[in-house]
């Protein structure tokens, strides 16, 4: 049997433009081209829709039931990228939020393990805190906030160490530029958020090498006509990629449309689900920190009415995008796959399909909806081979 498989039967776009009347062409878990079908190839022929670039989540706090926070072990990474599978999620980080140091240091280890078995989806983690701002806390218990020290600095580099891929969201007021550069120097993607920072401080932040704004508009400071705030900088300074949480409940649809004509330059923003415990279940509670959290009317809050996260998965984030939005389908999903790549820099890997990239891709009914999906060129939901 040969080694190369042919997907056909679909419009296939590969994060840039659309192929009509071609063939995806995988070898085990790389794409080799797009072209026509070649002879010998193991032909898996796909009833119409469309073929597109598996998505990347950037902010994924937990699925299938289970929490990182909760539980920090292999199997709960494992059961976290397989909720998500379904919904088009080929590729995520896990994120922890704000927690004490030997629960941040028992995930980091899970999440070595993760990378050493290969966890299907598994790109690295996304450490959401400690070093945030008590004033823009939201759902974090501000109890375990803290500003960082030499010793945090040092074990975030010496985490990178040990995952492929590491995110940390910190606020301008907790980390100093000199440490936001060292963490970028080590390899480490700084993100800004939960911050009621200055638009001057932020940029500052953005020249020592923060590259990121998480969820825009939640936990930060706003716009203001003497005082753009973190929002301000996020929208005009063109090297910060900014994450988005799509449910028309953490955003306005209006400011969601004022954001993207009025942000330019190459980082772009992204989609992420910002997603909690419940995805992939039927569950209507579950705690954090302690604290418990109730899923009701598509939000997921804490008792006194914070957004605790959100009850979205990433292909009912690219549907609202486009239907609710307005904005074209290709452009959609490049929020939920090329920009998040490449905001985390493995754009050249993620988030496309050509040769060389990975073997990760969604096959999408002409409504949207998620017909199969493959991760690293193994079939892991739907009709799949």
């Amino acid at each position: 049997m040969s080694d190369l498989t042919a997907f056909s039967g679909a419009r296939i776009f590969d994060g840039e433009t659309w192929h009509e009347d071609a063939a995806l062409i995988a070898r085990g878990d790389t794409v080799e081209a797009i072209a026509s079908l070649p002879a010998g190839a193991q032909a898996v022929e796909l009833d119409g829709g469309m073929l597109v670039p598996g998505f990347v989540d950037l902010q994924v706090n937990g699925g299938g039931g289970v929490m990182l926070n909760d539980r920090q072990d292999v199997e709960t990474i494992r059961t976290i990228c397989a909720a998500h599978a379904p919904f088009g999620t080929t590729a995520l980080l896990p994120t922890l939020i704000t927690d004490t140091r030997e629960i941040t240091a028992a995930t980091v280890e899970a999440g070595a393990q993760a990378a050493r078995e290969h966890v299907p989806g598994f790109l690295g983690l996304h450490l959401e805190g400690p070093h945030l701002s008590i004033a823009r806390k939201g759902a974090h218990d501000p109890a375990l906030i803290r500003p960082m020290s030499d010793a945090d600095e040092a074990a975030l580099i010496a985490a990178h160490e040990k995952v492929p891929h590491l995110l940390t969201t910190v606020a301008p007021e907790s980390v100093t530029p000199e440490r936001i550069a060292r963490l970028v120097a080590a390899g480490i993607v700084v993100s800004l958020g939960h911050s009621d920072t200055t638009y001057t401080s932020a940029a500052g932040a953005a020249r020592a090498g923060a590259s990121m704004v998480t969820h825009l508009f939640n936990a930060m400071s706003q716009i203001g006509n003497r005082e753009p705030g973190l929002v301000g900088a996020a929208i005009d300074t063109g090297t910060l990629y900014a994450g988005l949480i799509a449910d028309g409940i953490h955003v306005d649809p209006a400011t969601i449309r004022i954001a993207l004509r009025g942000k330019s330059g190459p980082a772009r923003i992204f989609l992420v689900t910002d997603a909690m415990a419940t995805i992939g279940t039927d569950m209507q509670s579950f705690t954090l920190n302690g604290r418990l959290i109730k899923r009701e009317n598509g939000s997921l809050r804490l008792e006194d009415g914070t957004l605790a996260g959100a009850d979205l998965d990433m292909i009912s984030a690219v549907r609202f995008m486009h239907r609710t939005i307005g904005i074209p389908l290709d452009e959609a999903l490049r929020m939920a796959s090329l920009y998040p790549a490449q905001a985390m820099g493995v754009g050249s890997r993620h988030g496309r399909l050509g040769k060389g990239s990975a073997a990760n891709f969604v096959h999408l009914s002409s409504g949207l909806e998620v017909r199969g999906v493959w991760i690293d060129g193994r079939g892991v939901f739907g009709k799949v081979v």
